[in-house]
Order: C-alpha cells, then structure tokens, then sequence
C-alpha cells in the first residue's frame, strides 16, 4: 500500500573496496566509513567497523584480525561483509515504524552473475526487501549530472579504492567498458614495494597512504615535496628514518598510471566512430577517489590527447548517483536489476 512507502528506508549503497557509503533517501549521505572490520579471534566477537577499525591497520596483536571484506570490487568475505551492512543499516533506525525497503547497489562492470548474487544476497540479508543493481560508471555519470540517455558519448573513468571502471555510455546504457583490479590500493602496495626495494625500509599500508596523499602525483610538479618516514630497516631490524621525494612516489606508480591511460586509450579505440567524435567534443570525465592524485587528469589528457575534466566532489560521485536512482527511483527503474528477497526457503 502506498501508505507504508513513506516509511521504507530506501536507501543507494556503494560498498567499495576502500570505503563505504551509504545514501538514505530524503536525508542524503549518512554513512562514509571504511570498509574494514576488526574481529577478536579468541571470542569471534567484532570489536570495531570502519573509522575505528581503520585506526587498529597494522597495530594490532595477533588475536585481533583487521579485514577487509571487498577485495578488489569483489565480495571475499560474505559474512563480514553481511555484518558490516547490519550494523550500518541498524543504525539507521530512526523508529519502529521504520524497514528496510528498496536497496539501490553500485556494482562494477564486468561482475561474473555468482558474484553479482553475492552482492545482491549480502544486502537481502542485511534486511532489504528488494535490491536493484546499477554499474558504477552509470552512477557516477549521474552523479556527475551528465546526460547519459541522450544519443551522444560520455566517457567515465572512476578510479576507486579497488578497481578502476571505464565506460562509454550513451542512451541511457554502456556501449563499450572495462574493468581493472588497478586503482587506489595498488597505488599504496606500489609505494610500499618501491620503498622496500629502494631504501632497504618495511612501511605499512597506512604510511603508503599518507605519502601518496601528502606528496605523491602522477607528473612532474614546479613545487619542491618530500618527507620523512619511519619503518623498519631491512637490514639490522630495527627503526630507521628516511626522507622520499615526489620523483620517488612518482616513478613508484608509473606502471600503475600507465595500465589506466593504456586501458583508456583501447576503450576509445573500440568505440563506434560517431561516439568518438562525441568525446573529443566532451572530453573524458574522471572521478573517484584515485582521480584525486596530483596531475592524474592532466596524464591521462596528455596520454589520450583527449580533454580530461575532474568531477567535483569526485569521491562521493558514485554514491550520489545512487542517491539520484533512489530519489527518481520510477525515472531510473529501467537501467537496473532487481532481486526480491525470498519468501521462504524451500529444502
């Protein structure tokens, strides 16, 4: 009944492999946390999610395990996974005539069918009554407030925590796309094996994540930037500091930088000639939160010779389309896939 609508908490969910966020409709973004778990292996108890879980990374004794339960845009862990969506969603209670209704999921392109069912199945058993998926690319292009359904080319590149999506999209739908296990994480594991092999120095992943944010860049910089780190010497064992410049953290993620551009430079190359044309019109649109690497619009411009514009608030992108799809759920409801969740099971 239309009565009961008004109290259906529908909500836009982008479970990503870095952070996740959540769009409740009528409120916006209420959650952005990390997605991560601290769990107590002696009791098999969660004693942390996100934020506070995050601030255990590489701290903890060997009875408390930090996991993280998306690797690579891919569920690995369900019942974590299950778990972190629980207590998010629990917290969203604002009174007992509220349910979990309709859940919008974004998801990336080239998901198998079983993993796509895994995504759909965690929030089911988180509490929503029906899930609808939508690809990453589309949400950020409306999130971006570009006008996907019209018969003219717009070219998405969102660069997350775990994957890297790249899309051409027109009428409403992707024409051509690709999906690579490259982005912000293997950002901060480059870091990490450049400094190990180069200066003889274990660091962990918290630290990586601190020298690309603070120094790093993808070209060349006018301003001088370097800073110093703590870690353990190879060597002898113990602590040891050193000071790395941008060229390092620069020469660090070249390769990484590099399978983009390649991968972006195909995806236009397979596109139908009308479209491309459409592109070196509109240019290439980047977000996410790897997208906000010193430079990277500039390299990926110089690397395709195409106009390359950052998406404002390009790390919440994803999930504000989400929330568009939520809100305009009737408008929307043909770009997605649903699942309803099961009335009984049946042995």
């Amino acid at each position: 009944m239309k009565i009961f609508e008004n109290f259906n908490r529908n909500i836009g969910v982008d479970l990503g492999t870095v952070n996740t966020l959540i769009y409740l409709k009528g409120r916006g973004i209420v959650v952005n946390e990390p997605t991560i778990i601290a769990l107590n292996n002696k009791t098999d108890q969660i004693i942390a999610i996100g934020n506070s879980a995050k601030r255990m990374l590489d701290r903890t004794p060997q009875h408390i395990n930090i996991i993280r339960p998306i690797s690579g845009g891919v569920i690995s862990d369900f019942e974590m996974a299950e778990e972190l969506m629980k207590t998010h969603l629990k917290n969203l209670d604002e009174g007992i005539f509220n349910r979990c209704g309709l859940a919008v999921l974004g998801v990336p392109t080239n998901l198998t069918e079983v993993e796509r069912k895994s995504a759909e199945d965690v929030l089911i058993s988180a509490g929503a009554s029906r899930v609808y998926l939508v690809e990453e690319p589309i949400a950020a292009a409306l999130g971006a407030r570009l006008s996907i359904e019209d018969p003219s080319a717009n070219m998405i590149i969102d660069i997350g925590g775990g994957t890297t999506e790249l899309a051409i999209i027109s009428v409403g739908g992707t024409v051509v796309s690709d999906s690579l296990k490259v982005a912000g994480k293997k950002f901060n594991e480059d870091i990490v094996k450049f400094i190990k092999e180069e200066f003889q120095l274990a660091i962990g992943e918290p630290t990586a994540e601190e020298i690309k944010v603070k120094i790093g860049s993808a070209l060349p910089v006018e301003e001088k930037l370097e800073m110093t780190i703590r870690g353990r010497d190879l060597g002898s064992g113990l602590p040891k500091e050193v000071t790395i410049k941008n060229s390092h953290v620069r020469l660090a993620v070249t390769k990484s930088l590099r399978t983009i551009a390649d991968a972006a430079k195909n995806l236009i190359e397979s596109a139908p000639p009308e479209l491309v044309g459409d592109i070196l019109e509109k240019g290439i649109h980047i977000c996410g939160g790897g997208s906000l690497l010193r430079g990277l619009d500039r390299y990926i411009e110089k690397e395709t010779t195409v106009k390359t514009n950052l998406i404002e608030d390009s790390q919440t992108c994803v999930i504000r389309g989400l929330g568009i799809v939520v809100e305009e759920f009737n408008k929307y409801e043909k770009l997605l896939n649903s699942q309803s969740k099961p009335k009984e099971i049946s042995l």
